[in-house]
């Protein structure tokens, strides 16, 4: 099958799990086609005859205050369904991608061709920008007009029917992650590099957006650092980053807390970790959660969104309300504290993240898409 793919080609969890996918649709034989404004964050290479890049260029018209990205996507998507005999097209995001794709679509038909939408919905687009009474319109069209629409996670399928009157159909499939290339890298866990032998390691990724509560990860660590030796590495980039620097260096706790920037050795750095920090108010599902326990790392985890159904309070991690500073402390203390506690919830968090496989969430896209093309040539 030709499949395109449209995301957004960031480090936030949309952009990691639709690169992801192309890639495993990819080794099974899939023509891969990612359509964007910049070469996907986790695509390494172009090498694999199976993978394309098609460049989206917003020409800057000084007619325009803001340029217009949705009539460049649309209009760079029909060039390349037509030329390169695109059988389905996969979008990540309702807006602005399935509203472009709709208008693709559209144009397409006019000249003969059919071409099944499947629209992901990742979050964002749902409980932040679609809520918001000047886009919900745009939102429930988008989503009403794809031929498929899957969401990745039960708490955001149950936001989107809340929020918005669709009518179509709406197929939980998680986020996932790849085990398999996971295991067979390379660990060394030389936690010197980093850290004193006797400090514990906590880890925050994210992109730093005010919904990510990043002053709360600096707090919940000077709890428990106040009573265990330990470090935070705070790894991405985004509009808080500043305004988290500022309260470190305020807190007299720069020699305690560094800042790694966005970065693609994720695996490196989860290996050294104790615990992962996660207070998010908002998380649809809590991708780099499930990234941490692949590694064996529990989560001291807010209750927001889909967080619930990745992290198990108790089990895999803890969970408190969004703002419970003190529970995630005591939590997160609860665990450092007791070595033998501490290595039942590594080992519980790495069980809990084999149910995330990226081969049994790809079988589950491959079955939609199939349903999708079905439905076209009908």
């Amino acid at each position: 099958m030709n499949i395109a793919i449209v995301c957004y080609p960031t480090f936030g969890g949309s952009g990691v799990v639709a690169t992801e996918l192309g890639l495993a649709l990819g080794k099974r034989g899939h023509n891969i086609h990612f359509i964007t404004y910049n070469l996907p964050v986790r695509l390494e290479t172009l090498n694999d005859s199976k993978i394309h890049f098609h460049e989206v260029n917003v020409p800057d018209y000084p007619l325009f205050k803001y340029q217009p990205y949705e009539l460049a996507l649309s209009s760079r998507l029909v060039d390349v369904i037509k030329s390169n005999k695109i059988d389905l097209l996969h979008v990540h995001y309702a807006i602005p991608h399935a509203y472009a794709a709709y208008m693709a679509k559209k144009m397409l038909f006019d000249i003969g061709i059919e071409i099944p939408i499947v629209t992901t919905l990742h979050g964002t687009d749902i409980t932040l920008v679609g809520s918001h009474p000047f886009y919900r319109p745009a939102v429930t069209f988008s989503i009403n007009h794809s031929d498929r629409v899957t969401a990745v996670s039960k708490s955001l399928k149950d936001d989107t029917l809340n929020l918005f009157d669709i009518k179509k159909k709406i197929d939980v499939i998680p986020n996932f992650i790849d085990l398999e290339a996971i295991n067979s890298k390379e660990k060394p866990c030389k936690r010197t590099l980093l850290a004193e032998k006797e400090e514990k390691i906590l880890t925050h990724i994210s992109n730093f957006r005010p919904l990510k509560r990043v002053i709360d990860v600096i707090n919940i660590f000077k709890g428990i650092n106040s009573k265990i030796n330990s470090k935070l590495m705070m790894v991405g980039e985004g509009p808080e980053k500043r305004k988290a620097l500022r309260y470190v260096s305020d807190n007299k706790l720069k020699d305690k807390v560094l800042f790694l920037g966005n970065s693609n050795e994720i695996d490196k750095i989860l290996c050294y970790s104790d615990l992962f920090l996660l207070p998010s108010e908002k998380e649809s599902f809590g991708l780099s959660a499930l990234e941490a326990m692949s590694h064996g790392v529990p989560i001291i985890s807010s209750n927001a969104g889909g967080i619930p159904e990745v992290n198990l309070d108790g089990k895999t991690g803890f969970i408190s309300n969004v703002g419970d500073i003190d529970s995630m402390i005591n939590n997160a203390m609860s665990l450092l504290s007791n070595p033998q506690k501490h290595k039942l919830f590594k080992k519980q968090a790495q069980l809990q993240a084999k149910k995330f496989d990226l081969e049994s969430v790809v079988n589950s896209y491959e079955r939609i898409y199939n349903d999708a093309v079905a439905t076209i040539n009908y």
